[in-house]
C-alpha cells in the first residue's frame, strides 16, 4: 500500500508539471481576415506579451481569468513537489487542483471572447477566435492531477490511521463526525418566539435611531463650531 501511495505522489507531481507546461502551448487561435492567423499560448494571454500579427506588433493585454488559473496551477505544482518534505501541504494540493481545473473548464466551455482579452487588436478585424486542442489537453491534465491528488490524500491518510492503531480517524469519518456533532448542536438551539423577535427588533431600531441622532447632533455641532472658528 505504501508503494502505491508513493507512485500516486509521483504521478501527482508529474501531472502537475504537465498541467503547468501545457500553459506554454497554443491555447487560442486568432484569424484576422485575409491577414492570416496567429496562435497564442496560455501564458502569453495570462501575462500579456508583444506579438506580431500580419506584420504589426501588438502589446497584448493580460487576461485575468487565465492568469488566475496559471498562478493557481503553478502554486499547486510547487506544493505537490514540496509534499515530500511536509505532509501538511498535502491538503492544499487537491484544493488548488479543484479550483484550477473547474475554472479552466469554465473558460474552455465558454465563448473565447468572454475570457480572452484581445486588446489592443481591433475586435472588428478579428474574424474568428477559437480554442486550440491543447486547451482541452490542459483541462484534462488538470482534472487528472486533481483526481490523483485526492486519491493520494485519502490513501496517505488511511495509512496513517492504520499505523496509529485506531488513535486517529480517516478524513471521511472525521467529516461524518463533524456533521453529526453539528446536527446535535443545532438541536440545542432555542429559537425565540414571535413576541420576543418583535420586541428585540423594536429595541434595536430605537437604539439605532438614538445613536444616529446622537451622531448627527455631534456632527452638526462640530460643523457649526468649525464654521465659527473659520470666520475668526
Amino acid at each position: 500500500m505504501k508503494t502505491v501511495n508513493k507512485i500516486l505522489r509521483i504521478l501527482v507531481i508529474v501531472f502537475g508539471a504537465v498541467s503547468f507546461f501545457l500553459f506554454f502551448t497554443d491555447f487560442a487561435n486568432f484569424v484576422l481576415g485575409d491577414s492570416g492567423s496567429k496562435s497564442l499560448v496560455a501564458a502569453q494571454l495570462a501575462f500579456g506579451s508583444k506579438v506580431t500579427i500580419a506584420g504589426t506588433e501588438y502589446d497584448m493585454a493580460k487576461s485575468a481569468d487565465i492568469l488566475f488559473c496559471f498562478l493557481v496551477t503553478a502554486f499547486a505544482f510547487v506544493l505537490s513537489a514540496l509534499s515530500f518534505k511536509s505532509k501538511k501541504i498535502r491538503y492544499a494540493v487537491p484544493a488548488l487542483g479543484i479550483i484550477s481545473s473547474v475554472y479552466m473548464l469554465v473558460i474552455k466551455l465558454h465563448n473565447p471572447w468572454k475570457f480572452i482579452d484581445t486588446r489592443p487588436i481591433d475586435i472588428n478585424s478579428i474574424t474568428e477566435l477559437t480554442h486550440t486542442p491543447f486547451a482541452w489537453a490542459l483541462v484534462i491534465a488538470l482534472f487528472v492531477f486533481t483526481i490523483l491528488a485526492v486519491a493520494h490524500l485519502l490513501l496517505d491518510d488511511y495509512i496513517e490511521v492504520l499505523e496509529s492503531n485506531g488513535e486517529k480517524l480517516t478524513i471521511f469519518k472525521r467529516v461524518v463526525r463533524f456533521f453529526r456533532d453539528y446536527k446535535s448542536e443545532v438541536k440545542k438551539i432555542v429559537w425565540p418566539g414571535i413576541k420576543d423577535v418583535v420586541k428585540n427588533t423594536i429595541i434595536v431600531l430605537i437604539v439605532c435611531l438614538l445613536v444616529g441622532a446622537l451622531i448627527w447632533a455631534v456632527d452638526f455641532g462640530l460643523g457649526k463650531l468649525l464654521g465659527l472658528l473659520w470666520k475668526l
